[in-house]
């Protein structure tokens, strides 16, 4: 494991690796072919720093004013020592007891130490919690949990562990976009469930490495999120196994990178050679070709999580890939990679494949309508 971490900080240069949190995590889930991000998140590398040195940074994921609603909402849950927030849990658990303890762990630990200090006292209080003799229900706000990424630790925070009478704990996590007649955004809800997956194995983690059964962790996520057009909070569970599976595949797959690693040139890097200032200084074109060894496959849906999307769609619109045009048409146009391609199957200058006989006339059917229009215009 030295000699593959030695190749890892090769690739990164002399800068300390950038830990993963859960929404980096999660995001390894969306785009599980790109072998780019599963070599660059492996060895730690800054992907935000790499986009801004190539002059494409990806625009901020959430305003101010989104980040500072959301913070106000979670702040209303919590208040009054969590009080309807275990109104919300009874509805949803169906809880007999209308008390439970309430310990927040923000505020555990020095400034220098906390995230250590605040884990090792979540972790305290949990393996309490499972080895009590008598019946126990606590809420743990602000916890700290650690998680294994590629044989390192991670710390990740969710916003309430909730541990059940039965002996089951529960992610809890709260979001501030709206429930609206009992529906909500299918991407906001998968993105929230997949972050709480991150959660959801790193307390399993902290249970098994005790002996205790991960099974008492459980598998299903409290989603927390305002109700209708109101500030007034509901609880909603959801079924985060499908999630929890996908991202087990993920991590497995970042501790196997050395094929990753084998196929690239010798003496790749991507340090991008700081100065005393801490400003990059090596030259974009040599940056960008290194990155360009990496196999990577761009869909629009990258935009919305991952910090090198805007490198990698200009990548593929160089190359004219089909994947610019999203999954939808990549999926129609099957077994055609190249937008090129598909403009001369359409126009008859190239002959296609026996397999592509189907996808041939629906493209010259296209092109026929789309001439006529023109014509017509």
């Amino acid at each position: 494991m030295s000699l593959l971490n030695d190749r890892l900080d090769a690739l990164r240069g002399p800068v300390p690796a950038k830990g993963h949190d859960a929404r980096t995590l999660a995001a390894l889930t969306t785009n599980p072919g790109c072998s780019r991000r599963a070599l660059l998140d492996a060895a730690g590398i800054d992907k935000d720093a790499i986009a801004v040195h190539l002059g494409k940074p990806r625009p901020l994921a959430k305003s101010s004013l989104a980040l500072r609603s959301g913070a106000i909402f979670e702040q209303q849950v919590k208040a009054d020592g969590g009080a309807e927030l275990l109104r919300l849990l009874r509805e949803a658990l169906h809880l007999p007891l209308p008390e439970a303890a309430h310990t927040d762990l923000a505020n555990v630990g020095t400034q220098d130490a906390s995230l250590q200090v605040r884990h090792a006292y979540t972790r305290t209080a949990i393996l309490e919690a499972v080895r009590s003799a008598s019946p126990a229900r606590t809420l743990l706000d602000h916890p700290i949990l650690q998680l294994t990424v590629a044989s390192h630790p991670v710390y990740l925070e969710p916003d309430v562990v909730a541990f059940q009478i039965d002996g089951v704990f529960h992610i809890i996590e709260i979001k501030s976009f709206a429930v609206v007649d009992g529906q909500a955004g299918p991407a906001k809800v998968g993105a929230a469930v997949t972050q709480a997956a991150a959660y959801i194995l790193a307390l399993r983690e902290l249970l098994e490495n005790e002996g205790i059964d991960g099974g008492r962790v459980s598998h299903d996520v409290i989603l927390v999120t305002p109700r209708n057009f109101t500030r007034r909070p509901t609880a909603s569970i959801v079924d985060a196994r499908k999630k929890i599976a996908a991202l087990t595949r993920q991590l497995s797959r970042l501790t196997r990178v050395e094929p990753l690693l084998d196929a690239l040139p010798a003496h790749t890097t991507f340090d991008l050679a700081l100065n005393q200032d801490k400003r990059p200084t090596r030259d974009p074109k040599e940056l960008a070709a290194a990155l360009h060894t990496t196999t990577t496959r761009y869909m629009p849906a990258c935009r919305h999580f991952c910090d090198l999307a805007y490198v990698c769609r200009s990548e593929a619109r160089d190359e004219g890939l089909i994947d610019v045009l999203g999954s939808d048409i990549r999926d129609d146009l099957g077994g055609v990679d190249h937008i090129g391609t598909a403009l001369r199957i359409a126009d008859g200058t190239r002959t296609p494949a026996d397999d592509q006989a189907d996808l041939a006339a629906a493209l010259r059917h296209a092109h026929a309508v789309r001439t006529q229009l023109r014509e017509s215009a």
